[in-house]
């Protein structure tokens, strides 16, 4: 199956990259690439998402999560897997952490979501992301988390954010299949 590139959001000191159109029944998945994200209010901001059911004028759809990170730290101090319970969401409305970044201009973030057939109207939306980070600790985090948004109604938009404050960004939105 091929990727086509719907949409490319970059952003400069953005406080939301959102995507509110083409997210329809043309692709039964949606792939969201991030690179370079880089908060700029310092470190330890979480890059998250979002989706809504009334193309993005309100986002909050409840879901259920689960997230585990690898780390390592440069000075080999801090190292393995850890899951992330504090990151769960149990049907709830918060965003979804995929991960948390430095702010230094030698660290950033970048990763993948993937979204599965959001414009059905009977089953819920499933989800996934992967993502790697540098951040203002000295460590690589690679974080891996799942989840749905528990609803039958069609997921219409995504936005993206950091916990507080602004970001520099390129997310691009592709559709398979």
């Amino acid at each position: 199956m091929a990727m086509t590139l719907i949409t490319t959001n970059t952003s400069s000191g953005a406080s939301a990259s959102s995507f509110t159109s083409s997210i329809d029944s043309t692709y039964k998945l949606f792939i969201f690439k991030f690179y370079d994200i880089n908060p700029a209010d310092g470190d330890g901001q979480n890059w998250q998402f979002q989706g809504s059911t009334d193309g993005g004028s309100s986002y909050g759809v409840t879901k259920t999560t689960t997230a585990f990170r690898a780390k390592h730290t440069e000075a080999d101090a801090v190292t393995g897997p850890n899951y992330e319970g504090g990151l769960d969401l149990a049907q709830a409305t918060g965003a979804v952490v995929i991960n948390s970044g430095g702010s230094g201009a030698d660290e950033s973030m970048a990763g993948e979501l993937f979204l599965f057939n959001p414009s059905n109207t009977t089953y819920v939306k499933h989800f996934y992301f992967q993502s790697s980070t540098s951040t203002g600790s000295e460590f690589e985090n690679h974080f891996f988390g799942s989840g749905y948004f528990n609803t039958t109604s069609a997921i219409d938009a995504i936005q993206f954010t950091v916990g507080s404050g602004n970001f520099d960004a390129v997310v691009k939105m592709y559709g398979v299949g």
